[in-house]
């Protein structure tokens, strides 16, 4: 699944006039296509987004960087950062949700997607994380783990 254009602005709640936060882009303007070539492997098989989805990780795991560069506008290496912490642990958690209510796979990363991009940082995980407060839950999570994962090299 790939986001472009209108609709996808209009699926995941992307129109400037519903946006919490307006100063912060969470989409590219320009579409981009994505290779699996292009797409960097995870660097963590045992946990994170890849240990959690354990057999379907594999083709998880493109629709996921897809989806969520798409949605957050971050690069794909602050995807993977994201994907391979504890908070991408805790988005194929809701992946896995998803796929309980009978989701195939592509609608569930896109809804654990949507959700993600719904929530807004509140104060206390901003005072946690220094995530602003107001910015979607996805975005801040990517950022803060591309930021952290900096940190630690």
């Amino acid at each position: 699944m790939t986001f472009s254009g209108q609709d996808a602005k209009m699926e995941l709640g992307f129109l400037l006039k519903e946006r919490v936060h307006t100063g912060v882009a969470t989409t590219h303007r320009k579409e981009t296509t994505m290779t699996t070539q292009s797409i960097p492997a995870s660097q963590n098989h045992t946990w994170g987004f890849t240990g959690t989805l354990e057999d379907e990780a594999e083709a998880a795991w493109p629709i996921a960087m897809a989806t969520i560069a798409a949605a957050t506008g971050q690069p794909l290496e602050s995807v993977r950062a994201f994907l391979d912490s504890r908070h991408g642990r805790q988005f194929a958690d809701d992946v896995l949700n998803e796929r309980a209510k009978g989701k195939d796979l592509e609608q569930a990363i896109y809804a654990a997607a949507a959700r993600w991009m719904v929530w807004t940082i509140g104060r206390q995980t901003s005072r946690d994380y220094g995530i602003p407060c107001g910015l979607p839950y996805l975005t801040g999570f990517v950022i803060h783990c591309e930021i952290a994962e900096e940190l630690a090299a």
